[in-house]
């Protein structure tokens, strides 16, 4: 059983095509598939479906993919200590983050850049609960993610708060609450909302506020983008509660303190203490806010 074979076979399980997994490791597409039925005949199972569609791993192919990735990260892991030894750190930093983003990661990037040029920095934006499960299976090696004030870390993981901002009803200009100083969450019974994805945290967080002041909010659009919100907010098609770095007054815009509960966007870094290679112990000296 090589490296080689695992990392192939991640990819294909990953990719769910051969021909995207050959395009992925740089590779002819005969010859990754001789080297994932080799790996197969090794192991004795069967560890793809294949048809013409794409692949799916069998059950067993399910089962022996994390080990797969581990033995990849620990030569990775491997490779690295050795290169931290010459005093020229290498590897890869996977790095996910909720937008908006902490305002100062950009600058955190550069500073560690300029410490350490020999890093690959892989970036990638998503939604709570999808950042949570890439870095729980090891793809990732830290995540920024909102979590609910009373939400708590998942086991095995180390946090870190970066910030913690309030969230504010943003709103067209002429809408009928738009003359308020604040709003309660419970005077957004009878409006229609806009909202993130329901993966998000910041959605979760408002189905309970709105469930606490006794009625199920009332969603009329959903993106994954602040800033399509907020514009459609601002379009009239519905209140959009988002955090308030994310939104500034406007002459078409009227964004306003949400009170009777005030909501909070806490900004967490989450990481996996067992599991750090050099360049990820690396960015944990740095200073993302």
């Amino acid at each position: 059983m090589e490296l080689r074979q695992l990392a192939y076979f991640v990819a294909v399980a990953e990719e769910g095509h051969f021909t995207r997994a050959a395009q992925r490791m740089h590779v002819a597409q005969p010859a990754i598939s001789r080297q994932v039925i080799q790996l197969e005949r090794e192991l004795g199972e069967r560890l793809l479906s294949r048809d013409p569609a794409g692949v799916a791993l069998t059950d067993a192919g399910a089962a022996f993919l994390p080990h797969a990735r581990a033995a990849l990260a620990a030569a990775e892991a491997g490779r690295d200590a050795l290169a931290s030894l010459r005093g020229l750190l290498t590897g890869r930093l996977s790095i996910g983050t909720v937008l908006p983003a902490p305002e100062g990661l950009t600058a955190a990037l550069g500073d560690y850049r300029d410490r350490h040029p020999g890093v690959e920095l892989r970036l990638r934006e998503d939604h709570t609960g999808p950042l949570i499960d890439s870095l729980a299976r090891g793809e990732l090696d830290f995540a920024f993610v909102g979590l609910g004030p009373r939400a708590t870390v998942p086991a095995g993981l180390a946090a870190r708060r970066i910030l913690s901002e309030p969230v504010v009803a943003a709103m067209r200009g002429d809408h009928p609450l738009a003359s308020r100083r604040s709003v309660t969450v419970a005077s957004l019974r009878d409006h229609a909302m806009v909202t993130l994805p329901e993966e998000s945290g910041q959605f979760h967080m408002i189905e309970a506020a709105a469930a606490s002041a006794g009625f199920t909010p009332r969603i009329v659009a959903r993106s994954s983008d602040l800033r399509l919100l907020i514009e459609l907010a601002a379009a009239g098609i519905g209140v959009a509660l988002v955090p308030r770095s994310a939104a500034r007054p406007t002459r078409n815009l009227a964004v306003l303190e949400v009170t009777r509960p005030k909501l909070r966007r806490h900004l967490f870094l989450l990481w996996k203490p067992q599991t750090l290679s050099p360049a990820a112990r690396a960015w944990l000296e740095t200073d993302p806010r």
